[in-house]
């Protein structure tokens, strides 16, 4: 059953059976509650052999399905899905299946939706105005009413104890006379006894107080013009912060090089007034608000007045015309005023008039008239006023601008092309103010779109017209008409129609050799109104028919022909192209190729290579009409009559000629040789110089150069101990020698040690005067001695034998082993 709004809702679930032998008809769910937004489904069950189930809502209305309730149907069964449930869904809903007798039974359910507590739209912050009535709103609502509940500083509001605050009865917080005080956060509470639901929402409560403004001072004097300063300070307090603004004249002042604002601590707002000039002066505000309200308080600045220019515009004025250049100043007292031409510093003042009667200056009461007749487009530019007075003085500059009727820049009119050939025609045009400018073809205007053939491309000042002829008629005059508010002016172009090129002349053939040849020609009378684009030889052999072509390089009016048989008779012409095509070819040149002979002596020029070598290097010339197959070099010292021959392939460039003798002077003879012969030799000499010092600039480094020293100065001391022991017996190789012979007789008595002494002494030593060979002096009396196992030295004692003989000689004999 339905219950009123102000009790809640009661959930009820009813269901009705009606019994049947054959259909039965039941709902899943016997009791259904919902809060709003919240989605439910049915589910009806028929038992028997229903035909059809439908669902009816509370007002009796069957169910179709749509976006909030899906119906989803089968055999003996259907569910009802409801979405987002909202207040207006409650009531009884029916189930009815019908068989295909037409006897139905159905089945019933009661829905009930209630509201959850909901806040709605609860602003945080809520602002105030200090000293009026606040409202602290707290929109809550469910079903049943919630009770509402206060909370500041984490205590309950009660009238009792706070008289100024009371809760209305919508729920809202009201403050009596609000004050900075009451700031804060304060907490609604909002509860549902019924269903034990309880939920709270904070909200900062901000109060602004309007603002308070002082001023220290209130009236300032300045002088205009001396770059004097002057600060005004205003003093503000309030909630939040009041924002400062400065005004004059009802205009609000902006930050600039003249106008500098502060801000200080303690709410101080300053305002500098920089380079204090004479309309400066007068009455300024001084502006202070915030949320809670604004306050102003004026003051004022009386300025003492030096000369200042007050009007002075630029001007225009027409060619031709006069022109009134107005200057006016003010200031105590009043000043005279002069006039200045920039553009070459002459100086105009009061009575003067110049010598052409063009320029005259008329001035009374602090105003000047400078006027100009007759105006040129010299005249164009900056002209300075000047005010003068006791005080000081004051400058301004004006612009004089000329304007006049549009001129043509270029007297080029005539342009050629042909048909198929696109082709700009330029007018271009100064003039001021901008001019516009237009095409015209015989008396029609081409528009700027352009035509089929014809477009047009326009920037200030320039207009191009753009014709591809497509026929004869596409040929002729064209008129560009320029047009400002000082005039009009014409001017006519002509499209003339391109033809070939004339023909070249003077041709001329130079340089002749067996395989190329020189064309050298006159440029053709006429080029056909375009420009040439390159000339064509052709030229072929005598009698044959066909013509080989080559072109030039751009316009030049040279070409070499390559590639000729020798001894061959040749004719050539030359034509010239242009854009529009090949004009006639010239009057027909013959000439002959040279027959092949020997070649011509080749050019040399030698440099000297690294070591003991000498490049030559080989230019060819005149190959005599057959490849170069080799050079035959020879080459000889200028104290020798026999020649060393070295040939060189044809191919190659250089001859390297090695190994050379230092400090010597050749002579070089070179013959180049094609199949035909030998050409004239090319003599040719140069000097090889002396051997290089590798002690020098380039040579050893400072170790290498100290690693010599140090084995030069081992090898000494070896050859002076080798000295002294043929010739002292003394020194180390003495000591060693002495060892070595004493090793043998260790272990015998001491008469047989003076025997065998003698005999070491005869096989170790010589006499000191017979000389010994260098290889005897050089070589060891033993090989290095060998380790035993035991690690003591073993000397094998027959390695080296030294016999002196009575012919003083000395032989020695090594030891067949080879230890």
């Amino acid at each position: 059953l339905w219950s009123p709004p102000l009790c809640g809702f009661t959930v009820a679930l009813t269901i009705d059976w009606q019994t049947n032998a054959a259909l039965q008809v039941s709902i899943s769910l016997n009791k259904v509650e919902l809060s709003v937004g919240e989605s439910k489904f049915f589910i009806c069950t028929a038992i028997g052999e229903p035909v059809r189930l439908e669902w009816y809502n509370p007002q009796g209305e069957r169910i179709v399905a749509s976006k909030r309730m899906a119906l989803h149907m089968e055999t003996s069964r259907s569910r009802l899905i409801i979405y987002n449930a909202i207040i207006e869904d409650a009531g009884i809903y029916r189930c009815q299946a019908t068989d295909a007798s037409g006897h139905t039974e159905e089945a019933s359910v009661v829905l009930e939706i209630y509201q959850r507590l909901t806040f709605r739209d609860v602003q945080s912050p809520q602002e105030f105005r200090h000293g009026e009535t606040a409202e602290v709103v707290c929109d809550v609502i469910s079903s049943p009413v919630p009770v509402v509940v206060w909370y500041y500083q984490d205590k309950e509001i009660t009238e009792e104890h706070h008289s100024r605050f009371q809760v209305l009865a919508n729920n809202n917080l009201q403050i009596h006379q609000v004050t900075k005080a009451d700031e804060g956060v304060y907490r609604c509470e909002a509860s549902v006894e019924a269903r034990g639901e309880i939920d709270f929402v904070d909200i900062a409560v901000v109060v602004n107080v309007p603002p308070v403004l002082s001023v220290f001072q209130q009236a300032f004097n300045a002088t205009a013009d001396y770059q004097e300063s002057v600060t005004f300070t205003c003093i503000t307090s309030g909630s939040p912060d009041p924002s400062v603004t400065w005004h004059r004249k009802g205009q609000q002042l902006e930050p600039s090089e003249q106008y500098i604002f502060n801000r200080l601590e303690g709410g101080r707002s300053m305002l500098t007034i920089r380079n204090i000039r004479q309309g400066d002066g007068g009455t300024y505000t001084c502006r202070a608000t915030n949320k809670a309200g604004s306050q102003e308080r004026e003051l004022f600045l009386k300025v003492f007045v030096q000369p200042h220019i007050t009007q002075l515009k630029n001007v225009t004025a027409v060619e031709g015309s006069a022109a009134m250049i107005s200057c006016v100043a003010d200031g105590e007292p009043l000043p005279d005023i002069s006039w200045r031409r920039a553009s070459d510093g002459r100086t105009f003042v009061d009575g003067d008039k110049s010598q052409d009667g063009r320029f005259e200056v008329r001035g009374r009461h602090g105003k000047s008239v400078l006027t100009i007749s007759g105006v040129k487009l010299t005249d164009l530019g900056r002209f300075d006023c000047e005010a003068l007075s006791r005080i000081g003085g004051h400058q301004k500059s004006m612009f004089l601008d000329i304007e006049y009727i549009p001129k043509f820049l270029t007297n080029h009119t005539i342009f050629y092309s042909w048909e198929g050939n696109p082709v700009n025609i330029s007018c271009d045009v100064m003039s001021n103010p901008p001019a516009t400018m237009l095409w015209r073809r015989e008396r029609f205007t081409i528009s700027a779109e352009g035509t089929a053939n014809t477009r047009v491309h326009s920037v200030e000042g320039k207009s191009v017209l753009e014709v591809t002829p497509m026929s004869d008629r596409d040929f002729g005059r064209y008129n560009c008409t320029a047009r400002n508010n000082i005039g009009v002016r014409y001017q006519e172009f002509i499209l003339a129609q391109a033809d070939v090129p004339s023909n070249p002349y003077s041709v001329r053939l130079s340089a002749v050799s067996q395989r190329l040849a020189t064309v050298t020609f006159m440029k053709p009378d006429s080029h056909g109104g375009v420009p040439i684009s390159y000339y064509l030889v052709q030229y072929k052999e005598v009698g044959s028919q066909d013509w080989r072509d080559v072109k030039s390089h751009s316009v030049q009016t040279t070409v070499v022909l390559t590639g000729l048989e020798p001894n061959t008779t040749y004719e050539v012409r030359v034509a010239a192209v242009n854009g529009k095509g090949q004009g006639e070819f010239s009057h027909t040149e013959t000439f002959q190729t040279l027959p092949i002979r020997e070649p011509s002596p080749p050019a040399v020029h030698g440099q000297r290579a690294m070591g003991k070598a000498y490049r030559l290097g080989l230019v060819k010339q005149d190959d005599g009409g057959m490849p170069i197959v080799e050079y035959i070099v020879k080459y000889k010292t200028d104290k020798e009559e026999q020649w060393m021959t070295k040939l060189v392939p044809g191919a190659n460039d250089f001859a390297m000629l090695q190994p050379l003798q230092w400090n010597t002077r050749y002579e070089v003879e070179i013959t180049a040789r094609n199949v035909k012969g030998l050409s004239e030799p090319t003599f040719y000499q140069f000097f090889m110089p002396q051997k290089p010092d590798i002690t020098g600039k380039n040579g050893l480094g400072l170790g290498a150069v100290v690693g010599l020293g140090l084995g030069a100065l081992l090898l000494l001391l070896v050859l002076v101990d080798v000295s002294c022991f043929f010739l002292r017996h003394c020194g180390l190789l003495m000591c060693i020698t002495r060892t070595l012979c004493s090793k043998k007789t260790a272990t015998s008595g001491k008469g047989k040690e003076i025997e065998e002494g003698k005999a070491a002494y005869l096989t170790c030593r010589q006499e000191p005067h017979v000389p010994l060979p260098p290889v005897s002096l050089l070589s060891p009396c033993r090989k290095l001695p060998l380790k035993e196992e035991n690690g003591k030295e073993s000397l094998k004692p027959d390695t080296i034998e030294i016999k002196v003989h009575s012919d003083n000689s000395i032989h020695t004999k090594p030891d067949d082993s080879k230890a």
